[in-house]
């Protein structure tokens, strides 16, 4: 489905700068420019949206808004939103991580200033904000109002605002949307923000010939305007929490499987609709987006249904999904033969499962990482087994980086030590592992393989252990804060990569 090609995994929120988190200005700027010099085609991320419970970007406020916190502060300084002095002098960040209290704190603070300065704006970029509150209002003026809200609480989840608002009875939304005007027109300015300065980056990317690919969660958080808006498409109870809650059994990484919290879907109620959120979903990120990697694609088929309240996901049902009929209503709402989808499908897979991503000629994932354990699936996540329809990783944000695992112990995953030792072994004769380098035989043997597409971890790229691992699933705080040092990057590091993509007809 898609051309021969190699590319990175990094979250913006991953870049280096002054400001305390990575963002869409200069760094993400040069960022593309060192991927092409790589010779790499594409840049896959995370999800974009604003992040909740555990600074999660699968936690997210909305499943259409842009996370503000992504937005360059020394671009609106240069748009004049913002002074110099406004953002620099009084602050001081760490490097190589992220604090985010400190970061959200900082730029509520400034939020404000913005929105003063927009008063008195040229008339073109206000014209512009005018457009896209008109063009995103399905969406946009639910979670305006939502933040706003919510902000008035001390951020607490929607269930524990006062009744009147939880249900969204229409007079108490007027009541608020007057209360709440000026913080309603911060939120969309900021949405409009991200999103001018989101399609700057990616104009950047198409100019160098890169793609975007991006993520899309099967799940919402429940703590979301989504879920608040239209709380009729989910498993919930009359007060609004929910009957059911996602994960995954236990696997890999968890001996007591993976407890999300995210409510489930009624398939039925969105199916009456012609899924026309879901339509609506995938042609949003489209819009920002080139492909898309369905987080969790085993979903559409079956999902763990785990009982609310639970402390583990060890008990719970697979209950059936939509299957191929949403696909179909995506396929009919979007008007394309083809989706430019990417199935992730990992973990409890089923011959159901491939048949739904085989039908709609989505390719799947293999993860060099899982290929030499004992995970049902790892003979066809070695180089020699795939198809050509598939994207090869090293390994994912929810993995060890490869240098972490080849040097780490079995953490919370369901392995044994002598698990531990056999895959290490296969995997050294497999490759063959001979020095200190195991970052680059993976990389050597992703680009090598027949798969379609290869994508790299920047932590892998760079070499780094543990301490450079973005998510360990199943475990709360500490997570999505790792990031790249200035120069970090190098070109010694580039340039390798670019021969081996020349070497394996990738570029």
């Amino acid at each position: 489905m898609f051309p021969r090609a190699s590319g990175v995994l990094l979250h913006p929120t991953s870049l280096p700068g002054p400001y305390g988190i990575g963002d869409l200005g200069r760094a993400a700027y040069e960022f593309v420019e060192v991927l092409a010099r790589a010779g790499q085609r594409l840049w896959q991320v995370l999800p974009l949206g604003p992040t909740g419970y555990g600074d999660s970007p699968y936690q997210c406020f909305s499943a259409f808004a842009g996370n503000p916190l992504l937005i360059s502060l020394d671009l609106l300084v240069d748009q004049g939103l913002l002074a110099e002095s406004d953002v620099r002098g009084a602050y001081r960040f760490g490097e190589g991580t992220i604090d985010f209290p400190t970061v959200i704190a900082h730029r509520l603070a400034l939020w404000p200033r913005a929105l003063e300065r927009f008063a008195t704006a040229p008339a073109s970029l206000r014209d512009r904000f005018e457009g896209f509150c008109t063009a995103q209002a399905g969406w946009l003026d639910d979670f305006a109002l939502f933040m706003a809200v919510k902000a008035r609480h001390e951020y607490l989840a929607w269930t524990m605002w006062e009744p009147d608002i939880a249900r969204r009875e229409p007079a108490a939304v007027a009541r608020w949307s007057v209360e709440c005007a000026q913080e309603i027109q911060l939120n969309k300015l900021t949405q409009f923000l991200f999103f001018e300065q989101w399609q700057g980056v990616r104009d950047a990317c198409h100019s160098r010939s890169i793609d975007i690919m991006g993520d899309l969660p099967i799940f919402v958080a429940h703590d979301s305007a989504d879920v608040w808006a239209r709380p009729e498409w989910f498993q919930l109870e009359p007060d609004g929490r929910p009957t059911v809650v996602a994960g995954v059994p236990p696997d890999y990484f968890s001996a007591s499987g993976q407890l999300w919290g995210n409510p489930h879907y009624r398939w039925d109620a969105l199916a009456r609709t012609g899924y026309a959120w879901w339509v609506e979903r995938f042609r949003a990120l489209l819009d920002l987006v080139d492909r898309v990697r369905i987080d969790h694609f085993r979903g559409f088929e079956a999902s763990w249904e785990v009982p609310y309240g639970a402390t583990t996901a060890v008990r719970g049902v697979w209950a059936k999904g939509p299957g191929a009929t949403l696909f179909e209503a995506v396929r009919l709402g979007l008007q394309t033969e083809r989706l430019p989808f990417v199935a992730e499908n990992l973990g409890v897979i089923t011959p159901a499962v491939e048949a739904l991503r085989e039908r709609f000629g989505l390719p799947g994932m293999a993860i060099l990482q899982f290929a030499f354990g004992t995970d049902p699936q790892a003979p066809d996540f070695k180089p020699h087994n795939f198809p050509r329809n598939r994207v090869v990783y090293t390994g994912t944000h929810d993995n060890d980086t490869t240098l972490g695992w080849w040097t780490g112990d079995v953490g919370h995953s369901t392995r044994s030590s002598l698990d531990l030792v056999n895959e290490r072994e296969l995997a050294r004769r497999y490759l063959p592992i001979t020095g200190s380098d195991v970052h680059w035989d993976f990389i050597r043997a992703a680009l090598a393989s027949v798969a379609d597409t290869a994508i790299v971890p920047v932590q892998d790229l760079l070499g780094l252990g543990n301490e450079a691992r973005m998510n360990e699933p199943g475990t709360i705080g500490g997570n999505w804060r790792w990031r790249m040092l200035p120069g970090q990057l190098t070109d010694d590091i580039t340039g390798r990569l670019a021969l081996l993509a020349e070497t394996y007809d990738r570029v």
